[in-house]
Order: C-alpha cells, then structure tokens, then sequence
C-alpha cells in the first residue's frame, strides 16, 4: 500500500492506496477503510517509434560520406545554392549559354529559384534530372 498524508482546511489526513483489481481499489483514510470503484479508463495504446538504423561504416570503421563529383578538367561547376527540387533544365550538353542565362529552375521552400550559369560558356555537362532531389552544393551543371 503506497501511503500519503494531506491536509484540507486545516484536517489532516493519512490515505494509504492499495493494489487496482477488476477497478476496486481499497483505500484507507485515517484508519477506516473504503472500496472505491474506478472508472473504466480507455485502453491506451503504446506506440513504440522505429529506431534509426545506424549509419553504414566501411571494413575499417570509418563513417561513409558521399562527396561531391568534382567538376570536368577546366570547367565551373554550377552548384545548388540550398537543397530542393530541379523543377526544369533549360539546357542541354553543347548549348552555349551567357552568365545571365537561367540554366535550371530549383524548387526550395515551396519556392522557384533560378539558377543562373554564372559565366559565358558551353554547357560541358549536366549531373541532374527534372525531378531529382538535390542537397545544397550539389554540382548541378558543368560550363567550360
């Protein structure tokens, strides 16, 4: 029995609580005792949350981090400037293109961005698809 001492208005009171059986519970307040009903609560349903997996390691233990490709020989890469979606690619390989020119349309933040080339150059490579999922720094495009 679990006990408690309270005081109301000035009155004390010792209450010792038994066990919880079939919603009766045996209570005993300043040694008289007392069966008291319990409402039925509602089941509570425990949801237990996945765990994250662990993260992969190689044969010697070290962390695998993916870096980004590095661009072409004597070209610039065009990076992504946050992490979003390639919404469009308004060129292709070969295209001649001029710094102001919007090369790709990045959806971030529920937001359009245009990426610009950034120089005047032949577009050398593009590393992405419309509608692929890119991180912040990812190389986007190759201008050489």
């Amino acid at each position: 029995m679990k006990e408690y001492k309270y005081k109301i208005n000035g009155n004390s009171y010792n209450v010792s609580v038994g066990d919880l059986e079939d919603n009766i519970v045996t209570v005993e307040v300043n040694g008289v005792p007392y069966k008291v009903e319990m409402e039925k609560a509602p089941a509570v349903k425990v949801v237990k949350a996945p765990r994250p997996s662990a993260a992969p390691r190689t044969e010697s233990g070290a962390k695998v981090i993916s870096k980004p490709a590095a661009p072409a020989a004597g070209g610039t890469a065009v990076k992504a400037p946050l992490p979003g979606v390639i919404l469009s690619i308004n060129v292709k390989v070969g295209d001649t293109v001029k710094a102001a020119d919007t090369v790709i349309m990045l959806e971030a933040m529920k937001m359009e961005n245009a990426i610009h080339a950034g120089r005047d150059g032949k577009v050398a490579s593009i590393s992405v698809a419309q509608g692929e999922s890119v991180l912040e720094g990812a190389v986007l495009i190759t201008i050489e």
